[in-house]
């Protein structure tokens, strides 16, 4: 068992740790910079070491000040939450070569995985099933581009292998506009990425984005814990998620779990992650693996009753999987839904202080959130601000409970998106279940 943890992240990634952490005994020390200060989890923890000023390159991202944080508080392990550093490679690495305990998988995992190339051909043989494509990056032979182009048949779309965050993609319908969209997404790909490499797909027209949740022990087993559907997403980024994934036929919806469970036996993978997926037309194809563990990952907690977090500080400390697969139950539905501090017309950040917070409750609610009445959002990372989750016996009875509890939450003196969710949560497509990645990008234009 580990005994003192370093919660390298803010907001309520960082305080959800801390509850696990206490609630297995182990003491916590939160990293900060100057500006989080006040942060829940940084009043709430046993030690806390301000590791930079605001800006997140000087703090989150700062290596040297974390790894040193680990030493001057004589800390066991760090877990990194998601974002910032928790699928830095070279993070991980650094943080066991430093004789510390990362919390999340090898750092040759998180390499390998982050690399899309080699993440699809590692899937590709552990026979999880993968858009067709290039299969490979593309070279600088404009005759193969254009024939491996037509072989998979257009739309393409043209994808940076260290991409991600919505970057470093661009879709292609014609021969004519191929070779120039492979130029400028390499040239932008070099610019954000620190890699050129690109490759090629066949581009599914309304595909929905349907996840799968593993859990591994670094000791050969491996279980997973269903699916989550996360359709519902503007620039690329989840708005509202839910599990299990509607209208997915069982069989389908087996076999595949099954594969990504064998995928990460082969990987020998270590912790939680999750293989993501589009699903068109009764087929799921593969995208890319996440090697952390997910904002979204409350609603497979409500629908399975697995602590996710608390399985990772567990791997982490030496321990094999609690659970056989036999041992996880599906039961309910959950939805949840993102509460960012932003305009929920122009989706411009409100940062600010929040004059008054009220949190709903009932059965099957559950609130996410670092905020409280008097608390600063500061301007300098990201806007999600709390997440409200909520379960039923089945997918109508958490739907009602959702839209009561969002009529209850309550936050006061800057701006937030709940006005969208309000409305999402009734939209009549929705309420049938399934609508794909484009819905709501399409519904906000319209």
């Amino acid at each position: 068992m580990l005994e003192k943890v370093v919660i390298a992240n803010r907001g309520e990634i960082a305080l959800r740790v801390l509850r696990a952490c206490k609630a297995l005994g182990i003491k916590t020390v939160a990293v900060h910079s100057s500006v989080d200060k006040d942060l829940m989890h940084v009043r709430l923890s046993d030690e806390s070491v301000c590791i930079g000023p605001p800006s997140s390159t000087d703090s989150y991202l700062n290596v040297p000040s974390i790894i040193s944080a680990m030493e001057v508080t004589d800390a066991d392990a760090v877990h990194p939450g998601y974002g910032f550093l928790s699928e830095n490679a070279d993070f991980a690495e650094q943080v066991e070569n430093s004789g510390f305990v990362f919390i999340g998988p090898q750092a040759e995992t998180i390499r390998m995985m982050g690399n899309k190339v080699s993440a699809i051909e590692l899937m590709r043989k552990a026979g999880v099933p993968t858009v067709p494509g290039s299969n490979g990056p593309l070279d600088n032979n404009n005759d193969r581009t254009l024939a491996l182009a037509k072989e998979i048949g257009y739309p393409v779309i043209i994808k940076a292998a260290a991409g991600g965050g919505g970057r470093g993609m661009r879709v292609v319908h014609n021969e004519a506009a191929l070779l120039k969209g492979v130029y400028v997404t390499q040239t932008e790909a070099k610019s954000f990425f620190g890699s050129g490499v690109v490759y090629l797909e066949k581009f599914l027209e309304n595909p929905r984005h349907v996840e799968i949740q593993v859990l591994g022990d670094g000791q050969g087993n491996a279980i997973h814990l269903g699916d989550r559907d996360c359709s519902m997403q503007r620039r690329h980024q989840k708005v509202l998620e839910e599990a299990p994934a509607p209208n997915i036929p069982a069989a389908i919806r087996a076999e595949v779990a099954e594969t990504c469970v064998q995928a990460c036996k082969n990987l020998n993978y270590r912790g939680a992650g999750t293989l993501e997926f589009l699903y068109e037309d009764e087929a799921f194809y593969f995208i890319e693996m996440n090697t952390r563990v997910q904002v979204e990952h409350p609603v497979t907690e409500m629908v399975t009753g697995v602590d996710i977090v608390r399985e990772q500080l567990l791997i982490a400390g030496g321990a094999s999987l609690s659970l056989k697969q036999e041992d996880v139950k599906f039961t309910g539905h959950a939805f949840e839904c993102r509460i960012n501090a932003e305009d929920p017309v122009s989706f411009l950040p409100s940062p600010g202080k929040v004059n008054l917070f009220h949190a709903p409750g009932g059965i099957g609610v559950r609130v996410e959130s670092h905020l409280y009445s008097g608390y600063i959002v500061p301007p300098h990372y990201d806007s999600l601000i709390a997440k409200l989750i909520c379960y039923g016996d089945d997918r109508e009875q958490a739907l009602i409970r959702m839209q009561i509890a969002l009529d209850e939450l309550l936050i006061d003196g800057i701006k937030s998106n709940i006005p969208l969710q309000r409305e999402l949560v009734r939209d009549s497509e929705f309420h049938i279940g399934g609508v794909n990645i484009h819905y709501l990008e399409e519904k906000l234009s319209s």
